[in-house]
């Protein structure tokens, strides 16, 4: 129902203005139409909730009998027409919720016949792949293999400083190895012609106009880079919903707390968090920092409060003192933001203390830094990502 613009004639009348605009809110009861130019649904807007409610409830009717339950059904029965009694489908899992729930949802619907595959990309957090694997795998039931390719991405983003280029270049790569994955599992089980992916609503509204008059904001490591050689078709079970459905979805599923609630984890990892170009010494660097970070929110019981949390590596460097001597080390960032829906997003009031704790384990700890800063940038005008 957002930004909806009516033609002056079938306006009855403003229901709404401000000092800017005069049509905030807008109805004509003959033609039942109701209208508004904002966004209800997004965590920035007051009562939007309400708004989308009193709509759908009161003046739509729409009977509220549907449970998330519901959705997880609706797919499950629509894959299974869609790839039939013997197809297969293959699927990325990066650790995060996304691909966890798209992944276990894939599995419930045609077991085995779905193909899991973890890319370790060499931008992955601190032993994620090891974890990645006993979650999936052993907790989950996920048909899971994990391909190392850290030697493969991190050649080809040699010298790569650009953050476009460098998802093109792991989105493609991705892509790539998907398809390599796939004649194997042919070779193994049969035919392969879907690709499985985590895309979320934000993901492709921020990529490229879908349902409405979106700008491109950036494109996305799930919806961007794709090449026109793709040989599988796409499925996409999260692609209208928002986080905090996918977690609701997770939750019935029966998938455990820990993973539902894990903060989202980018395709393209690290490689965007590390600004300028991505070195395997730089990869290291980041990994013990984020490492330290996310340990101190969960023992600080700051974590699920945040909706996500990450560092960024910076290409600038800093004068620092340890013991007698003088430094010359990399600068890095903390992002924790609050949110539900990661269209809209403000910066976690960490507290002191918290951030304190954060800076000296880090600078102690991980060679290469000597100072670390806060983000205090909202989202709009910021993104939650770097880049």
């Amino acid at each position: 129902l957002t930004a909806i613009l009516f033609c002056q004639n079938q306006i009855e009348s403003s229901k709404a203005g401000t000092s800017n605009a005069d049509f905030v809110a807008i109805e004509n009861l003959e033609s039942k139409m109701w209208g508004l130019q904002f966004h209800p649904e997004v965590t920035h807007s007051p009562l939007g909730r309400n708004v989308l409610k009193n709509f759908v409830v009161e003046i739509a009717k729409a009977k509220q009998d549907w449970v998330m339950t519901d959705y997880a059904n609706e797919f499950i029965e629509e894959v299974r027409a869609k790839v039939g009694p013997t197809g297969n489908v293959i699927g990325a899992v990066s650790g995060g919720v996304d691909s966890t729930v798209a992944a276990v949802l894939m599995t419930r619907a045609i077991g085995d016949r779905f193909h899991a595959v973890l890319v370790d990309n060499g931008c992955l957090r601190k032993d994620e792949a090891t974890k990645v694997l006993k979650r999936m795998r052993d907790d989950c039931g996920v048909n899971l293999r994990c391909v190392d390719a850290k030697d493969r991405f991190l050649g080809l983003l040699k010298g790569v400083t650009d953050p476009e280029k460098k998802r093109k270049i792991i989105g493609g790569t991705f892509i790539d190895i998907f398809q390599e994955e796939a004649k194997k599992i042919e070779a193994e089980s049969g035919k392969c012609d879907y690709l499985l992916q985590g895309t979320l609503y934000p993901d492709v509204i921020e990529s490229i106009s879908y349902k409405g008059p979106s700008a491109t904001i950036k494109t996305h490591h799930n919806v961007g880079g794709l090449p026109a050689t793709m040989k599988l078709k796409l499925i996409e079970p999260l692609r209208e919903l928002f986080k905090d459905e996918v977690r609701e979805l997770g939750m019935a599923l029966g998938i455990d707390e820990a993973s539902v609630w894990r903060h989202p984890f980018p395709g393209p990892g690290l490689a965007i968090r590390i600004l300028g170009e991505v070195t395997p010494e730089r990869v290291a660097i980041l990994q013990e920092a984020d490492d330290i970070v996310i340990e101190e929110l969960y023992k600080s019981g700051h974590y699920r409060m945040i909706g996500q949390a990450f560092v960024v590596l910076l290409p600038v460097k800093s004068v620092g003192v340890m013991g007698d001597g003088r430094t010359y080390e990399n600068v890095a960032c903390v992002r924790c933001v609050e949110t539900t829906d990661y269209m809209t997003a403000d910066f976690y009031h960490l507290p002191y203390e918290v951030m304190g704790t954060m800076s000296s384990r880090v600078i102690n700890e991980v060679r290469g830094i000597n100072r670390l800063c806060y983000d205090i940038s909202s989202k709009p005008p910021a993104t939650i990502e770097w880049e």
